[in-house]
């Protein structure tokens, strides 16, 4: 049983997929986006580059379902193109969603993982780990994601359980809005979201005492791993 978890992005993507599998595992989604989810999840729609905004909606949730037992950070936004070429907004907005995001709603989460021995799961990207040019900002924000949730997972040892997921490309509408040079070409192997969502589920359902460390997920000819 997995209980409550509270899933960022869950209106669509790899959220979605997980509140999705959550509900089917018996669990109870909660979901936190700045768009309205569908299946009738219960949710709160915030912006997550605004910390008292993310916080204010992962406080609202756990108290509303009783508490946390687990945490899904799966929203995530980009912005194509080389740094220089951006307006400051857009590369602050990547990575205040993206990194910033990911760490106020970790620390809103807290005090209700620590009651419940909960886990939690950031999601990063192979591109947390391997720099890619046009890709500044995103990069940027997802290796802070992967440096910030291995000392989390110090810092928590013992008390919250902490798993990093690496996903590779998935079959989302997250490069819907790219430009042309920016999409996957028509060759691409991209994972279903919903098979991503089980490796999540499976690192949310150890017991309490073992937990999944770090995932790799990407499709077998995933260009940015290794």
């Amino acid at each position: 049983m997995v209980g409550n978890v509270l899933i960022t992005g869950g209106a669509s993507g790899l959220g979605r997929a997980t509140a999705m599998a959550v509900a089917k595992a018996g669990g109870r989604p909660l979901v936190v986006d700045v768009n309205e989810p569908d299946g009738g999840f219960d949710h709160v729609r915030a912006d997550l580059a605004d910390r008292e905004q993310a916080e204010r909606a992962v406080r609202e949730l756990a108290d509303r379902a009783g508490g946390l037992d687990g945490v899904v950070t799966a929203a995530g936004v980009d912005a194509c193109g080389g740094w220089r070429t951006w307006p400051p907004s857009s590369g602050e907005r990547v990575i205040g969603v993206n990194l910033l995001g990911t760490a106020a709603v970790v620390r809103a989460a807290l005090p209700y993982l620590r009651r419940s021995g909960g886990k939690v799961v950031t999601v990063a990207s192979t591109l947390g780990v391997r720099a890619l040019s046009d890709a500044t900002a995103y990069c940027a924000s997802k290796f802070g994601v992967v440096g910030f949730t291995r000392a989390l997972a110090a810092e928590l040892a013992g008390q919250v359980g902490v798993t990093l997921l690496i996903p590779g490309g998935m079959q989302t509408n997250f490069f819907n809005d790219r430009p042309d040079q920016y999409k996957p070409g028509p060759d691409a192997r991209l994972n279903q979201p919903e098979d991503v969502a089980s490796a999540i589920l499976f690192a949310l359902g150890q017991p309490q005492g073992c937990e999944v460390r770090e995932l790799v997920v990407c499709a077998s000819t995933e260009t940015s791993w290794p």
